[in-house]
Order: C-alpha cells, then structure tokens, then sequence
C-alpha cells in the first residue's frame, strides 16, 4: 500500500501515490507569473500571459522529472466527458476527466476551488484525473471516469484515489437553489456554512461518489483553498491563476 501523501505532497512536490504512480499538486509559489496570477500559475484560459505560463509548466515538469511534451491538458467544461490518451498527442480536448496506460504521460488538471480527484489502478496501470467541482460533481464526472478506467481494464476494488485540494462547505455558500439542485444528484454535498448558510462541501460528495463506484481507498488533502494563501480560489480572489493535479505512470 503506498503512502499516504503528507508533508511532500502539501509543499508541492512529487510523491509516490501508489506503486509505480506518481503525483503532484502544485501551490502558486515559485513561478514566474505577475500580479493577479502570482506566481506559478498553470492555466493558459485565465489571461495570464502566455509565456509565463509555459515557464511555469516547463519549471514543474523538470521538477517531477517528464517530458514537457508529456504534460496533458484538458479544456475544463465543467461537465462529464472522459478523455482517453493512448499517446504523446496534442492535449487540450474539451473534457473534465481523462485516463490512460501510457507511461511519461503525466495528466493534469487544474482548479481554484474545484476538486481535482486522481484516480490509479497500479496493478493494471492505469492513472486518470478528473476535474469535480459544483456541476462536475453534480454530473458525476468521477463516476464517469471510475467507470471508464474499467472499462480499459481497472478494478475499482484496486484503484486508490486521492481528493485534492478544495473550497470546503465552511466557505463554499450557494443560493438554496442550487444546493437543491446539486443535492438532488449528490445528497452528501448539501451543507451549511459556517455563517448558517446554504453550502455545498463536494469533498463529501465526491467521497460518497467513490464509495459508490466501489473504490475503498481513498485519501484526501484536506485543504480549503479560499482559507490557504499558497492555492488559488476563485471564490476568494476573483481574477487569479490556477494550480493543478498531475498524476502519471513512472517508467
């Protein structure tokens, strides 16, 4: 069983996620982007500028040791679709999940309050990361990628899982509305805050979403990225970068 990610992983290094599976989720220390996306932010849709960010890419792909060139991109949509790699292609598909069997690849996604969930299979090899807030959540897109992985070969009972980095129900205040609507699909993420207001914690939908797929290991960092000054929150900052979730298979 591998370790649990600890100090390593919080400080935005590289840590070993399962046998042969390496992770990272990075901070916004360290890089080279200007005010309001100081400094490492990892997000080319956000208005940063462009050069900055693919110095911060390159600076954190030769930190976890892969190829620039295996750095791999989705166009967030906020939705459901479950992206498969099976080579070094051009990233930035539209989807909000993807997986592959491809080692080197290392798959990325960003958030500043959404959930990146990492999913891995190291008996199958196969690694996935999906993009899970509000309405990711709400359209299961961690189920939708549980049951993609397994259909290329992963046993939910084998797969770990981790939770990133995400606003929690504390700070994350909805209208009644939409807590309704999202507890419609995901009971466990209706919430209070802690001013008594409607919320939504989707750490706890997303954990009860993996219970369900059937995956029995999962793990969690538990930050809250609107109360933690090293994450990005849109919820916080407004106009701001983005950090993200890489998970790849070692070679």
């Amino acid at each position: 069983m591998a370790e649990k990610p600890g100090a390593a992983a919080t400080a935005g290094a590289a840590f070993d996620f399962a046998p042969g599976v390496r992770a990272v989720f990075t901070g916004r220390s360290g890089g080279v982007s200007l005010p309001p996306y100081d400094t490492l932010n990892m997000s080319g849709a956000v208005g940063d500028d462009p050069a900055s960010v693919a110095r911060n890419r390159l600076s954190v792909a030769q930190a976890c040791e892969v190829a620039e060139s295996g750095l791999t991109w989705m166009r967030q949509v906020h939705g459901s679709h479950v992206i498969s790699y099976a080579d070094h292609g051009s990233s930035g598909r539209e989807g909000d999940a993807i997986f592959t069997d491809v080692p080197g690849l290392a798959l990325g996604v960003l958030a500043a309050d959404c959930a990146g969930v990492l999913l891995a299979d190291p008996r199958a090899r196969i690694v996935g990361a999906a993009h899970s807030g509000r309405e990711g959540t709400a359209a299961g897109v961690v189920t939708a990628l549980v049951a993609a992985m397994a259909g290329a070969g992963a046993v939910p009972a084998r797969m770990r899982a981790l939770i990133g980095p995400a606003i929690c129900g504390h700070c994350y205040e909805v209208s009644a509305q939409v807590r309704y609507r999202v507890a419609a699909a995901v009971p466990e993420a209706a919430c209070r805050t802690r001013r008594g207001s409607p919320g939504l914690d989707i750490r706890a939908g997303i954990t009860a979403q993996l219970a369900r797929a059937g995956i029995r290991q999962v793990d969690d960092d538990p930050r809250c990225t609107a109360e933690t000054p090293d994450l990005y929150s849109f919820r916080r900052d407004g106009l701001t970068g983005r950090f993200a979730g890489l998970i790849w298979l070692a070679a």
